[in-house]
């Protein structure tokens, strides 16, 4: 008898898990984020040194695709580029990819990199009051880093390229009445001196909302880690966070 409730109890559970869209649905989205980068990297733990970066407008976006199918997960691909350059003044000798750098020089450094997230998720409550999504996402991130110091030419570089695991999660609360919701996103996974996570919060307002098509404008904040430990070589702890607008249409 407790077998059968609880085999049961676990179809309920898989059954709630794996709800999806009644409707087949297309998400498109986009938006402009003005971040502040700061931190450090290096090519090692101990290596490591901080660099003033300027403030820069990324540019990212998504498609999301969602079915009636049960079990099988939806997905969504999205693409975010951080660009950035930035300098410093050494205090003590810096290493990068074998390159010496001595105390007192100034550096100056750029830091493109970009990623694309490949994440597949089930919904478990989808609602105008409420929706929760969970799943897992794979980051593909590169990066390329060149270091120069003016005086003396002297200069370095490094290209980054790896697979980053992480959790998804993300939720939607509708205020009726109102057109407006508020929404939260996150990835993130942290192990062996190793933390990523790339989270956001915001509010989206409905401009356009019928059978054929729905278009949404959003406002948030977001803000992203990379303390990275020998990704191919690579480490660093970087942040990234500001604002961001932008925009989503479902058909």
């Amino acid at each position: 008898m407790k077998k059968t409730l609880l085999a049961a109890s676990f179809a309920a559970l898989m059954s709630t898990t794996a709800q999806a869209d009644t409707l087949l649905g297309l998400y498109i989205g986009g938006q402009i984020w003005a971040n502040e980068a700061s931190g450090s990297f290096g090519e090692g733990l101990d290596n490591q040194t901080v660099f003033d970066f300027d403030d820069q407008n990324q540019g990212s976006f998504y498609v999301a695709f969602e079915h009636p199918i049960p079990l099988i997960p939806n997905i969504k691909i999205a693409s975010t580029t951080l660009d950035t350059v930035g300098g410093t003044t050494l205090s003590e000798t810096f290493v990068f990819n074998q390159v010496p750098y001595t105390a007192n020089s100034t550096l100056d450094t750029t830091l493109d990199a970009s990623f694309v997230d490949y994440t597949l998720y089930y919904e478990v409550f989808d609602n105008d009051l409420l929706s929760f999504d969970f799943g897992l996402t794979a980051r593909d991130l590169d990066a390329t880093i060149n270091i120069v110091e003016p005086v003396t030419m002297l200069q370095s570089g490094l290209d980054v390229s790896g697979i980053i695991p992480m959790a998804y999660l993300s939720t939607i609360i509708g205020l009726p009445f109102t057109g407006l919701n508020v929404f939260a996103e996150a990835n993130f996974i942290s192990f062996d001196d190793q933390t990523v996570y790339d989270a956001q919060i915001g509010v989206s307002y409905s401009i356009l909302d019928n059978l054929a098509v729905d278009f949404d404008v959003t406002l948030g904040y977001r803000k992203m880690k990379m303390e990275l430990n020998d990704l191919d070589g690579f480490y660093s702890d970087l942040t990234y966070d500001g604002f961001f607008a932008g925009a989503v249409v479902q058909f």
